[in-house]
């Protein structure tokens, strides 16, 4: 199995309900998303795909939370903004935008807090 990651940081803020029904302070992170692609197989030019084309994907996936607050943002209404929520919503938006086998989304919102949503 070939396996590529591409890596990419966007900026935003969030708050959080907390178990005892309280909101967090609203707060922001320099996140960093890691995304994994997958392939038994190698193209003709010998690769799982090209990088450029995971970095146009993962771009196009970041720019609407880029410098936003993402509990106003539409994929996350209704939904607690956690990080194990974002890297879902990154592994889904990015999935649509490549056919190839995405394999796994790790989304680090603070050093060593890192949520993962893979198949």
């Amino acid at each position: 199995m070939y396996t590529i990651r591409v890596e990419a940081t966007f900026s935003a803020t969030h708050s959080l309900k907390m178990p005892d029904g309280s909101d967090e302070p609203i707060h922001g992170h320099d996140w960093r998303v890691s995304v994994f692609i997958a392939g038994r197989e190698l193209d003709p030019l010998g690769m799982v795909v090209d990088f450029e084309k995971v970095q146009s994907a993962l771009r196009t996936v970041l720019r609407p939370l880029h410098h936003s607050d993402l509990n106003q943002l539409e994929p996350f209404a209704n939904l607690n903004p956690t990080a194990e929520i974002v890297a879902r919503h990154l592994f889904d938006e990015i999935g649509k935008l490549l056919p190839q086998a995405i394999q796994r989304v790790e989304l680090v919102e603070a050093p060593g807090c890192v949520a993962i949503y893979e198949k």
